[in-house]
């Protein structure tokens, strides 16, 4: 069972094992795959975002405040959530226009001046 010169268990199986793909995760919340808009889903996921960053930063700064005995610092931690909030959201693209009238360019980013 064991080897007398190491003490250990000899391997067993294949040595070499292939390596695992990993598993492809989805994308942000009401992003769909297919290059269309997410609709409500991305709404409530924006809402999300910022709801949740304005909760979680003011409560660090209420515990800040009572630590330190100021009474600012939740305002700020508010603020800050709701930026940080609409960054994610942003970063993700759930804030973004992806509906035009014309042929989708303005939705892509920055127009590109074709050479003459």
């Amino acid at each position: 069972m064991f080897s007398r010169k190491t003490g250990r268990r000899p391997l067993t199986g294949p040595i070499n094992k292939p390596a695992k793909t990993p598993k492809t995760t989805a994308g942000a919340p009401g992003v769909s795959t297919d290059g269309s808009d997410g609709g409500y889903n991305a709404g409530i996921a924006v809402f999300s975002y910022i709801v949740g960053g304005i909760i979680v930063w003011s409560l660090i700064g209420w515990g800040l405040d009572n630590l330190w005995g100021t009474r600012w610092i939740v305002l700020a931690g508010a603020l800050l959530g709701a930026a940080g909030g609409f960054y994610l959201s942003h970063m993700h693209g759930l804030t973004s226009n992806r509906t035009s009238t014309d042929d989708g360019n303005a939705a892509r980013g920055p127009s590109k001046d074709e050479e003459q």
